[in-house]
């Protein structure tokens, strides 16, 4: 397998570049760039399988020079500090990524899990979310929603609601579908707060843009769109109205 690396950081490019010479007899790193415009010329001259990418380059950020591709056709390992709403972005967008400074077993890991890859998994799907998700607003307009049959990318103002169920979480969508996650709710709730979403119950989370009805008595629930009923935690009940009030007057 071929490997570029990119980042401005060149003790970092040389322990990248030493690591996998010592540790994968089968991996060769072919380029090391330092800017957009070196790394655009590298990719389309050796076509490599695998690219580490640093977020923030001289001349501008790393998604710039996604941007420029015509297809996204090898695997990605991210390189950055610590910037939350990016590396947020890259988890949910299922792409890689390594923290400054730099842990050997996190690049080994994130290494073998490059050569393990599916081949046929289609990476411009992911990249496609991924620039779409990183925005200035920080609001994410697409999740990608892993099941054991396929990758699902899933508009998330196609999300009517989550439901837990254990550790897997359900998304009921607009047109019907439901699928079924291997993630905890808790993991979705903070990265779809943004996106006009609130936790109204411990297994719920909910589209504010669906809610049809606030029904206060019996212990309180919500009436959504699609005729589900969702109950409201008790112990939370007014700070729930007063966020309903809120995001639905935004």
């Amino acid at each position: 397998m071929k490997v570029v690396i990119v980042d401005d950081d060149k003790k970092i490019c040389r322990f990248i570049s030493g690591f996998i010479a010592d540790n994968f007899s089968d991996i060769s790193v072919v380029d090391i760039t330092h800017d957009i415009e070196s790394g655009y010329h590298a990719i389309n001259k050796y076509s490599p399988n695998l690219l580490f990418l640093d977020i923030r380059l001289p001349d501008g950020m790393g998604f710039d020079l996604l941007k420029k591709l015509d297809s996204i056709n090898f695997k990605i390992i991210f390189i950055t500090g610590y910037e939350k709403f990016a590396i947020q972005a890259i988890k949910f967008s299922a792409l890689d990524y390594l923290l400054k400074p730099i842990d050997p077993e996190e690049l080994t890991k994130a290494t073998r899990r490059a050569l393990e890859m599916v081949r046929h998994e289609e990476e411009n799907v992911k990249i496609d979310a991924l620039l779409e998700n990183y925005n200035e607003k920080k609001v994410l307009k697409r999740v990608i929603l892993k099941t054991s049959e396929c990758i699902h990318v899933i508009k998330v103002e196609d999300i009517i609601r989550c439901e837990a169920d254990n550790n897997y979480t359900f998304f009921f969508l607009r047109d019907g579908n439901k699928i079924l996650i291997s993630r905890t709710i808790k993991q979705y709730c903070e990265l779809l707060k943004p996106s006009g979403f609130l936790r109204v119950h411990q297994s719920h989370l909910i589209n504010v843009s669906y809610i049809d009805k606030f029904v206060k008595s019996e212990g309180g629930y919500i009436l959504m769109k699609d005729k589900s009923q969702i109950p409201v935690s008790i112990h939370n009940k007014h700070l729930i109205i007063k966020e309903l009030e809120s995001l639905l007057y935004r």
